[in-house]
């Protein structure tokens, strides 16, 4: 499941987003709105699609499923240039991100946020960063095949320690 640790650079992304929570997700109404509008977007790079997630800052710190966040359908591109009309834009700045596989269909991704969360995480020499968190569906991505494949990026930064006295 794990993949890798890898830095990204400042990246743009034009879409649409709605504000949700896990316990009133709307996240099949945000892309039924998005997908007939995303060849508007001229100047996209390659044919890939994020699902993003923007979270108040210590959003994870007294986690509540009633919590609200932003929720993404969007595409990466090459500049924010033009933005077509009914479109918003998002910049996510530069970063280290633990990048995950999860195979299988969409519905199961629960399994896979919660061994990320509950067991990888405070295992690791990690802490969440707060920037925006996302799924990179490509080619693989076939929402509720067995055999669909896409990638969950966390976005972290090293823990610090002290030397005790």
């Amino acid at each position: 499941m794990f993949s890798r640790i890898q830095t990204i650079p400042q990246k743009h992304f034009i879409g649409k987003y709605q504000t949700m929570s896990f316990a009133e997700n709307k996240t099949f109404e945000l892309w039924r709105n998005f997908m007939p509008y995303r060849k508007e977007i001229t100047n996209a790079i390659g044919t890939e699609l994020y699902s993003m997630e923007v979270y108040p800052n210590g959003y994870f710190n007294n986690f509540n499923p009633a919590n609200a966040f932003e929720k993404w359908a969007a595409v990466e591109v090459v500049n924010l240039d033009y933005v077509p009309a009914g479109m918003e834009t998002l910049t996510a700045r530069a970063g280290l991100y633990a990048v995950f596989i999860h195979k299988g269909p969409a519905s199961n991704g629960p399994i896979t946020y919660q061994y990320i969360f509950q067991t990888w995480l405070p295992a690791s020499g990690y802490l969440l960063d707060e920037r925006p968190h996302f799924a990179l569906m490509g080619d693989k991505y076939k929402p509720e095949a067995a055999d669909s494949e896409e990638e969950i990026w966390i976005p972290i930064k090293a823990k610090r320690f002290t030397a005790s006295a």
